[in-house]
């Protein structure tokens, strides 16, 4: 009975298969409430913007040609002054010239619009280079659509460009090198190895697309949903603006981390080319993302409203970062731990001693769940095809807890991993 309900699904509905690990995560945290959870990536519940988004809705009644046009149906490219918001505020950030108006497309979060990109760019089979280890939500998008995911070696500043180079000509090599479609990177403070390339790095990984793209343009699909979550250090120019027009960038960004992920307005930047196709797959979807948060959106930038928000929410995972890092610095050292110390984000990548399996299946998983902590096993972080699959590595986020919380995690993390007789 069961094979007959499968025989009737779709492809992609196999291949979509259901994200096996998180429901497994999920399904811990709610038999245990007394968990740590350091393996959600969600954003504190103390920080979300309660009295921001109610200052914001009173100026927003307060016009009501504004009100109306909120609760009416909107434009599938979406809200124009929201629009217009973010490309100024790109700009600023870029020191560059703001993206064309027209080539901005407003959706419900950034996933929706990672989504609609890979239904517009790829057909099954076709190729998507990926850091190894990845965002797994966007390489699940993939698997939805046949798409294969091959890893490309990472170190402190992201994808390795010799690295890059060596696959791209492994695929020519192949015959598939016509297949491979995008190179997608996670431009700041990376989910889940919260690194963030520099300029020059950048600009290699934009001549190294342009050089290999001998059977049709190799998109770079920027995303940058954490950018606007930096603790330390300076900006750096994103891929869009080092691509000086060049048209090869799909940049991705959203609302949704250092705002509010309940209001769920993403967006993305398109080259020209992909504008129309890819509003057409949106148009049948839904017509245009709900235009009511969008103009609400709008109302808490050209308030002022969202840049006060931004700098407290900065100040908080400051802390919670910092917290995370001198609790690690303290309990898993000495451990054999390390990792690369991110300067933003929500997440912390640890590497542990080549002996121990950090996998949902392995014994340190079980300990860890024991002791009371969850956290994201680096195994489900791997492309299917490429770069090896490291099994001794995990992901920590600390946006979630509190900071007695993180240290707890910590902790009890450190007592799974010490050997039974010495615990």
């Amino acid at each position: 009975m069961a094979e007959d309900k499968q025989r009737g699904l779709s492809r992609r509905a196999h291949w979509a298969g259901g994200d096996k690990l998180i429901s497994r995560l999920m399904a811990e945290a709610l038999a245990r409430p007394d968990l740590v959870s350091l393996a959600a990536g969600f954003v504190d519940q103390a920080t979300l913007p309660v009295e921001a988004t109610r200052q914001a809705m009173a100026a927003l009644w307060s016009r009501p040609a504004r009100a109306r046009a909120a609760l009416q149906y909107g434009t599938t490219i979406g809200d124009v002054p929201l629009r217009e918001a973010i490309v100024a505020r790109m700009a600023a950030a870029d020191g560059s010239a703001a993206p064309p108006l027209e080539q901005v497309v407003v959706t419900a979060g950034s996933n929706q619009f990672l989504h609609l990109v890979a239904d517009t760019l790829l057909d099954a089979g076709d190729i998507v280079l990926c850091a190894a280890p990845s965002y797994f939500v966007f390489m699940a998008t993939l698997a939805n659509v046949g798409a294969r995911t091959v890893g490309v070696e990472i170190d402190a500043e992201g994808m390795v460009p010799e690295a890059l180079d060596e696959e791209l000509a492994r695929r020519k090599a192949a015959g598939e090198l016509a297949r491979v479609k995008a190179i997608y990177a996670v431009t700041y403070y990376d989910n889940p190895a919260g690194i963030t390339s520099g300029a020059a790095r950048r600009q290699r990984l934009i001549e190294i697309a342009a050089r290999w793209s001998q059977h049709g343009k190799i998109y770079l699909i920027e995303d940058a949903a954490y950018r606007e979550l930096r603790y330390y250090g300076d900006d750096v120019p994103s891929l869009y603006a080092l691509d000086a027009g060049g048209g090869r960038v799909i940049h991705a960004g959203t609302f949704s981390k250092p705002y509010s992920p309940g209001i769920r307005v993403g967006w993305g930047i398109l080259p020209s080319e992909l504008i129309e196709p890819l509003l057409a797959q949106k148009g049948n979807v839904d017509f245009g993302s709900p235009c009511f948060n969008q103009v609400l959106m709008s109302t808490v930038m050209e308030t002022g409203l969202y840049d006060r928000h931004v700098a407290a929410v900065r100040e908080s995972y400051r802390g919670k970062l910092d917290a995370t890092l001198a609790a690690a610095q303290a309990e898993l050292t000495p451990l054999g731990v390390d990792w690369v110390r991110p300067t933003g984000g929500l997440y912390v990548w640890l590497r542990l001693p080549e002996a121990i399996d950090t996998g949902v299946d392995g014994p340190l998983f079980r300990r860890a769940v024991a002791e009371g902590v969850l956290y994201v096993p680096g195994e489900c972080c791997y492309p299917r095809e490429g770069c090896p699959q490291r099994r001794n590595m995990l992901r920590l986020s600390f946006g979630v807890p509190p900071i007695d919380e993180i240290r707890r995690g910590v902790q009890a993390l450190a007592r799974a991993l010490k050997p039974p007789k010495t615990r």
